[in-house]
């Protein structure tokens, strides 16, 4: 056994970001991931794209970002011959994953109550925006819509900004940790009991939950946090924290000592400034007065010069740099692989390393159906039912 969850099958019936994203892990790391998908169509984010890109001029790239690592099996989920197939898939499955809204599973036959009957030992996933029921239930639940209701796009920009969204799908991604975290506790609870289980996922309580700290202060003090005229990086926050304009690009300051600050700027008079109060309430003042010192230098001269103090700085870096970034070199941090019809496609790298199972890109992002035959194979079909299937439009 070379990689960690080798042995471990998954039926996934999930799409676009957040769900695909956590199976796309587990096959990471060795499972075998089944992509159920509608047949012609496919996953929704195969018709996805930023910056009118596509890779290869076909493949959309969002879809490859989050699809490596799986076999992909197109059916027409409403044909009573998928049925079978998906029940036979199920009762040799560990995991079953999907995230489409609440009752959409229960409607095709491919229930918690359905699958459980097929296999006791299940372990089910279902991922929603809001959760199973409640007055948000039938609501879509893409990314900007849960960032803005659960207060995240309130803690970020300036005081006479708009609410500002993160720029990436955060409450996706963060969805997509807390379904793997949930699953890997549930094989280990069916390892020891043989016990599988229905989990519940939502998007909301994800990024409610990635907020911690700042609900931990709001619902305790009953206030709320007022961002900063000048963009200091996080409305709790004190000078200097925030990023700065330089000579020629841009830097940011985290948690850093006034006086050693003052030292580097040549500024004493920020040492008025040393008291914690002083630094929250003045902050938007000493914003200003940093940035004024920070533009007359290089970006690499502030941050040699600080980092010999062990300050808290960095580079700010737009995504070209960071590829080209001697720790992101240093770390194998990007790779590539083959795609039939893309070609070599560049990506993220698995970020986690194992000494004894270490995780690869074995698979590429699959085309639609592209493993129907060989799936259906191992189930049994012979080389003439799955012409019939085809022939009916099941495939």
């Amino acid at each position: 056994m070379d990689k960690a969850l080798e042995g471990i099958k998954i039926l996934d019936f999930t799409h676009l970001l957040q769900g695909p994203f956590a199976t796309q892990m587990f096959g990471d790391l060795g499972a075998d991931v089944i992509k159920v998908e509608r047949k012609n169509t496919g996953d929704s984010y195969r018709a996805w794209t930023f910056l009118k890109y596509w890779v290869g001029e076909t493949e959309s790239p969002c879809y490859l970002a989050f699809n490596r690592n799986k076999r992909s099996l197109a059916l027409d989920l409403k044909a009573e011959e998928t049925k079978e197939i998906i029940y036979k898939l199920a009762a040799e499955c560990d995991i079953v994953v999907e995230n489409f809204r609440p009752g959409v599973m229960q409607k095709l036959g491919f229930g918690y109550e359905d699958l459980r009957n097929i296999n006791p030992s299940i372990i089910y996933c279902s991922s929603t925006g809001y959760g199973q029921d409640g007055p948000y239930a039938e609501r879509p639940g893409q990314d900007l819509m849960i960032q803005s209701l659960s207060g995240l796009t309130t803690l970020t920009g300036r005081r006479e900004d708009p609410p500002i969204p993160l720029g990436t799908g955060i409450a996706d991604q963060l969805g997509a940790y807390n379904i793997v975290y949930g699953l890997l506790s549930a094989l280990y609870y069916r390892e020891r009991t043989g016990k599988g289980q229905k989990l519940e996922i939502n998007l909301y309580q994800c990024l409610l939950t990635h907020q911690l700290q700042e609900f931990a202060v709001t619902l305790n003090s009953g206030k709320l946090f007022e961002r900063p005229g000048s963009g200091i990086a996080h409305p709790g926050q004190s000078a200097p924290f925030g990023i700065y304009k330089t000579a020629d690009g841009h830097m940011c300051i985290s948690v850093n000592p006034i006086p050693v600050l003052a030292e580097v700027l040549e500024d004493d008079g920020l040492n008025a400034y040393d008291d914690p109060q002083i630094l929250y309430d003045k902050r938007d003042e000493v914003f200003f007065r940093i940035q004024a010192s920070v533009v007359k230098q290089t970006t690499a001269y502030w941050v040699e010069e600080m980092l010999k103090r062990d300050m808290w700085v960095s580079e700010v870096k737009n995504h070209l740099e960071v590829e080209q970034d001697p720790q992101a070199i240093h770390l194998g941090a990007f790779a590539s692989y083959e795609h039939p019809t893309a070609g070599s496609v560049r990506t993220v790298n698995i970020p986690v390393k194992f000494s004894e199972t270490p995780g690869d890109i074995r698979r590429h992002p699959p085309r639609i159906g592209e493993h129907n035959e060989e799936i259906l194979r191992e189930l049994g079909y012979s080389d003439e039912k799955i012409a019939e299937l085809k022939r009916d439009g099941v495939l």
